[in-house]
């Protein structure tokens, strides 16, 4: 079903349905809409995720009362990662509570495309933390779109950076080849852009090769990479797709330290379902590594001892993890909008002064209990992602290992991608390029 109402705190014990209508929001409360998948070819993925951003907003209310006091109710709703079911959620939700949605997190490239041109309309910031259109870093012309600590075009670079590194330098990426097998969707095809760019420049032959949703049939695409033998192959995959791909690369031989996913293709999911054939495979970090850290203390103190939460087995996990940071994120944007508008539920549009303005620093992160996560970032008008750094992880056949120091991406090469498209944006959407007033 579409509809799960989950009032945080007493109401997030288990994850049981709760029927329409929801939990009725009091005027003292800040609504927050989750858009989710727990079901599906990508609920593996999803679940982890999902876990997360909830436990964190568990743990804000039974630990603070909320946010500056004021009490989180979150209302999840099923997209099944499909598009038309994430409008479909937004619409049902975006009006809940006293204020409306504070902000969406709809966790799909797909879904934020799909959202652009209405939040613009409602108001109503996104969050697309690692994900979404890479171009809405312009927050002049994306003015709702957050897409926090970095784009695909960060990943891509990136990941040319780590390749070079192995390889022993810049210069040696010429005449190579390398090749990006990808989900083909929004989310699958983000990366290409930044990849071809950066083979005109360091002189590499660049395959891009597409995968059908959901990613369970493979061979064909591994087949040709038998065939043609790149020297590195970058995994743009979700759900099933990556351990699929893992094991097809196996069928073939290709080595799996000589892939590299994104930050997506990267986590506990993608690598078990494969065995001993995922050892040495290579991924993005968004940052984060998985572990705990001083917040999962937190967590199992104000939430799980009481009985509460729903992400205990996940706990510590890549996505896990990462819901954390996403639901810090949009909690700390509250605050930071609370400190000009006060201690009350708040609008979507008073929420997006809070994101403008957030200023996360190193011992922000450490209070939050954030760090060895995450490192200090800030947005603006002009910067709606704040963050260009990533770092590299290697599955060992049973835990995840940071292999890299932080790699930050090249804005001489990406800014003028950003400003190119985010210019063509505004042309066709017939947008004036500005930022909101303090």
């Amino acid at each position: 079903m579409l509809g799960r109402s989950l009032a945080l705190g007493a109401a997030l014990l288990g994850l049981a349905a709760l029927e329409e209508p929801a939990l009725a929001q009091g005027a003292g409360e800040q609504f927050l809409p989750r858009l989710v998948y727990r079901t599906g070819a990508y609920a593996p993925n999803g679940i982890p995720f999902a876990n997360g951003a909830a436990d964190y907003y568990t743990m804000l209310n039974e630990r603070d009362g909320g946010i500056g006091g004021v009490k989180v109710v979150m209302e999840e709703c099923e997209t099944g990662y499909a598009t038309d079911k994430g409008v479909e959620c937004y619409e049902r939700l975006k009006s809940k509570g006293a204020t409306g949605a504070a902000y969406v997190s709809p966790l799909s490239t797909g879904i934020t495309f799909a959202l652009t041109e209405k939040v613009f309309s409602d108001k109503i910031p996104l969050l697309t933390l690692g994900y979404g259109r890479s171009e809405s870093r312009n927050g002049a012309v994306f003015p709702w779109n957050f897409i926090a600590l970095g784009s695909y075009w960060t990943a891509a670079d990136v990941a040319i950076q780590h390749i070079a590194k192995e390889l022993g330098g810049m210069d040696k990426l010429k005449g190579k080849k390398i090749s990006l097998v990808y989900h083909d969707s929004p989310y699958g095809k983000e990366p290409i852009p930044a990849l071809q760019l950066r083979a005109q420049k360091n002189g590499f032959e660049f395959t891009a090769i597409p995968v059908t949703h959901p990613g369970v049939e493979q061979k064909s695409q591994w087949l040709a990479i038998r065939q043609n033998r790149p020297d590195y192959v970058l995994l743009w995959g979700w759900g099933v797709m990556n351990s699929v791909a893992i094991q097809e690369a196996a069928a073939v031989a290709y080595p799996r330290d000589k892939m590299i996913g994104v930050w997506w293709s990267g986590a506990e999911p993608d690598v078990t379902p494969a065995g001993d054939k995922a050892t040495g495979y290579k991924a993005l970090l968004l940052q984060h590594p998985a572990g705990k850290f001083a917040v999962h203390a937190d967590i199992e103190k104000h939430v799980y001892a009481k009985g509460q939460g729903v992400g205990k087995d996940t706990l510590g996990q890549v996505l896990f993890n990462r819901g954390l940071i996403d639901s810090m994120i949009g909690s700390e944007a509250i605050r930071t909008a609370q400190g000009k508008f006060g201690k009350k539920p708040l609008t979507g549009e008073q929420v997006r002064w809070g994101f403008e303005n957030l200023n996360i620093d190193a011992a922000r992160i450490k209070a939050l209990g954030f760090e060895g996560m995450l490192a200090p970032f800030k947005f603006s008008c002009a910067d709606h992602q704040g963050a260009d750094m990533a770092r590299v992880h290697q599955w060992d056949g049973k835990a995840w290992k940071v292999i890299s120091d932080f790699y930050t991406a090249d804005r001489s090469l990406l800014d003028p991608l950003v400003a190119d498209a985010a210019a063509k944006y505004a042309a066709e959407k017939k947008i004036t390029p500005e930022c909101a007033k303090s």
